[in-house]
């Protein structure tokens, strides 16, 4: 018999969890785009009460979440669009997924033709740590927050909290919150924030037509 898989959490995931799931309504659709285990998405269904769907391309987490008794599909978000209807969901989740995929801007103009709201956690490459590995080191940052080395990084796209602001600024989405993560803990409207949170999570809405640029 073989031994069933355990998927132990990042204590780092432990901060972000808690912050997506006090940004979800008890009893809403939530779809979760780069699940993995299903971790989230399982204290959705069973604390909130919600609808869940996950998106994942890793077979083995794939296996993980479907033993937890989650519905997953297997797609690559960097080739396959979302086969799902337009407007199903409330929330779509992407927690340390957008700066993993090769075309971002275009998964979430696709996360808005699905979703009313969207909760992006990304890292901030802003950070004091990584500016001055870059600065004094020069080399490749690696800190707590972004444990890999360059060449195996998961990360394809480097964006700081200003950054993520313009992309806003620019694309068919709004920020409604922006939640810097500083130690261990989400501060809101905290000071030095691109230079202090090692990552951020931002509540997105569709934005209306005429101010999209």
């Amino acid at each position: 018999m073989c031994a069933k898989r355990i998927f132990m959490p990042d204590p780092r995931d432990v901060l972000t969890d808690a912050l997506l799931m006090s940004q979800i309504e008890p009893g809403s659709r939530v779809l979760d785009l780069g699940c993995g285990d299903g971790r989230l998405l399982a204290r959705l269904r069973d604390e909130h009460r919600c609808s869940v769907l996950g998106v994942e391309r890793d077979q083995d987490l794939i296996v993980a979440g479907i033993e937890r008794g989650l519905p997953i599909l297997r797609a690559d978000l960097n080739v396959d669009m979302l086969d799902v209807p337009d407007r199903c969901f409330d929330y779509a989740v992407l927690s340390q997924t957008l700066q993993q995929v090769s075309r971002p801007r275009a998964v979430l103009e696709e996360i808005f033709r699905v979703a009313h709201r969207a909760l992006v956690v990304v890292p901030n490459f802003g950070h004091w740590k990584v500016r001055l590995q870059v600065a004094i080191g020069g080399r490749a940052p690696v800190t707590d927050a972004l444990p890999y080395e360059w060449y195996e990084s998961p990360n394809v796209h480097f964006l700081t909290m200003r950054d993520f602001r313009e992309l806003a600024a620019r694309g068919n989405f709004r920020i409604v919150k922006e939640l810097p993560m500083i130690g261990g803990r989400a501060v809101d409207r905290a000071w030095g924030a691109n230079l202090r949170a090692h990552s951020a999570l931002y509540v997105l809405e569709r934005a209306e037509p005429s101010a999209v640029a």
